[in-house]
């Protein structure tokens, strides 16, 4: 994994000033934005992780991923998404869709993070996690959201060692629901709060869903 100090969340400007901010959300890992070109190494780590897919059917397909780079929730445009690859060397070690100010300006959205199984049970998810509350919180950013398929116990288990709880919220869909998560980034009161790195055997994944 490449290190280097962390910064603020990337923004859309040229390319080589997007592609060096986009380091900022890891330290431990080279960070880009992910394309078509990418698609067979990003399906090759959803493949890796079925535990996802029995929640959340069906299987991705190349289809399916191209569908998802391109997807954006409402009221929101590409420029506000950021679908990232976590590389270690050359290989995908992981891979996070993050928008930016959905679903209120003061919040960021995880629509899908994704593990590959060999980095499994190292606590790369905690630690990539945990990079991203830093590089969210440089920019003020108050909340960060996601949600996940209810029943799964290792992706509720992995959020919740995280710092994200429940908000009570649930929408039902075609398989069970989808369960709202919320993690407090910023309390006027406490201040900044502050992440525990916690190794977990657990693949953190959420879903690919905008729910409000």
């Amino acid at each position: 994994p490449q290190g280097g100090n962390c910064a603020v969340l990337p923004k859309i400007k040229t390319e080589k000033e997007n592609l060096m901010q986009l380091q900022s959300l890891s330290c431990r890992y080279t960070v880009r934005q992910l394309m078509e070109t990418d698609v067979d190494a990003m399906l090759a780590l959803c493949s890796g992780n079925p535990q996802f897919y029995r929640y959340h059917p069906p299987m991705a397909t190349k289809a399916s991923i191209l569908d998802d780079l391109q997807a954006a929730p409402p009221g929101k445009t590409l420029s506000d998404k950021y679908f990232i690859g976590f590389y270690d060397g050359e290989t995908l070690a992981a891979m996070m869709d993050l928008i930016t100010g959905y679903p209120n300006p003061a919040t960021a959205y995880i629509g899908l993070f994704m593990v590959d199984a060999a980095q499994q049970g190292r606590g790369t998810g905690s630690a990539l996690i945990a990079d991203c509350k830093q590089a969210l919180r440089a920019e003020q950013f108050k909340t960060l959201r996601l949600a996940i398929d209810e029943g799964n116990p290792q992706s509720k288990a992995f959020w919740q060692k995280n710092g994200f709880a429940l908000t009570g919220q649930r929408t039902p869909n075609e398989n069970g629901a989808y369960l709202p998560m919320e993690c407090e980034l910023y309390n006027k009161a406490k201040g900044m709060c502050r992440t525990a790195r916690i190794p977990s055997p657990v693949c953190g994944t959420c879903l690919f869903l905008f729910c409000r």
